[in-house]
């Protein structure tokens, strides 16, 4: 079942541009409901999953692991021109 909700042009333009880098990085084509899934699932984040998951390196904090991941994106990107 869907559903009509109002948002600004602005608001519309940006949800198309996520909408966008989701679809290049998944390669296949993304809706307006899945970005905002996107964006709401990114929004929730559960540093205790990634200290979990990453148990044998306890010198590292969650917020490390993210700095790391992000620069690993961007050198991916930079290679790869994605």
């Amino acid at each position: 079942m869907s559903e009509t909700i109002k948002v600004s042009k602005a608001t519309k333009e940006a949800l198309i541009k996520v909408a966008a880098k989701l679809q290049e990085r998944l390669g296949r084509r993304v809706d307006l409901d899945e970005a905002i899934r996107h964006l709401i699932a990114s929004s929730i984040k559960k540093p205790e999953l990634l200290d979990r998951v990453f148990a044998s390196a306890p010198s590292l904090s969650s917020s490390e692991l993210y700095e790391e991941r992000r620069v690993d994106e961007e050198r991916f990107k930079r290679r790869y021109g994605l």
